[in-house]
């Protein structure tokens, strides 16, 4: 995997994000997929689960903006650094994440893992 290929992978998640759409968040997930929001978390585990999860807490559109990049390429793990952006009256709230990700051979994660702060 190159910096590319994590790059394309980043796009599509916010992509995924921004549109809520059932097929774009699946293609991002292997089926055995382990995701945490929080490191500590215990994983949601598989496809179904991840997509189930997503449409169910959804962020309204032109609510945030995000922008993610690879920072370190490794085999078949990635880890990126960005930022979240909730828009809101009053100040926006800002969060710094880094994301660590391992892909199988169709470019589709099977573990992922966000750590993220909120800026004062």
């Amino acid at each position: 995997m190159t910096h590319d290929d994590a790059a394309r992978w980043l796009d599509r998640y916010v992509e995924a994000w921004r549109t809520y759409d059932r097929d774009t968040i699946a293609s991002l997930f292997a089926e055995d997929v382990e995701y945490r929001y929080h490191a500590w978390d215990e994983p949601i585990r598989g496809r179904d689960a991840i997509v189930a999860d997503w449409l169910s807490d959804q962020d309204a559109a032109g609510t945030w903006q995000a922008a993610y990049t690879p920072w370190a390429v490794d085999g078949n793990r990635f880890v990126s650094r960005g930022t979240s952006r909730y828009f809101e009256e009053g100040g926006d709230r800002v969060y710094h994440n880094v994301f660590f990700v391992e892909l199988d051979d169709d470019a589709r994660a099977t573990s992922f893992t966000e750590v993220f702060a909120q800026e004062p």
